[in-house]
């Protein structure tokens, strides 16, 4: 079992930032990779980053290319999601997960098996 648990979440101006961050614990010598997701209401379930667990590569989607970083800490089991130049377009409910399955597609949301309870990013015009 992996244990997953975000924070940084709030109310932000466009223009601004904001760091997510995502403590894990439990078994994460299984992980394989970990991505975050968000969904705003009425919308489905996006892909927003992804780093995998050995090589670190990391997998943006384009609507964050140049904007969000994602990156792990590992002495402090937390990945995080540093978002600049946020638009009120990236206001959602923002979830990471993991995966430990041996073949995944970052971008699926179907493909992670363990998830956070998400929490808010409201970015105002």
């Amino acid at each position: 079992q992996v244990q997953l648990v975000e924070s940084g979440g709030g109310l932000v101006q466009a223009g601004g930032s904001l760091r997510l961050s995502c403590a894990h614990s439990g078994r994460t010598i299984s992980i394989n990779a970990m991505g975050w997701f968000r969904q705003a209401p009425g919308k489905e379930r996006e892909f927003v980053a992804a780093i995998t667990w050995r090589g670190g590569s990391a997998y943006y989607a384009d609507s964050v290319k140049g904007r969000f970083t994602i990156s792990r800490d590992n002495a402090k089991n937390t990945v995080y999601l540093q978002m600049n130049s946020l638009k009120p377009e990236d206001t959602a409910v923002y979830s990471c997960a993991a995966t430990v399955s041996p073949t995944y597609s970052y971008r699926d949301y179907r493909f992670y098996d363990y998830w956070g309870q998400g929490t808010q990013v409201t970015v105002s015009s």
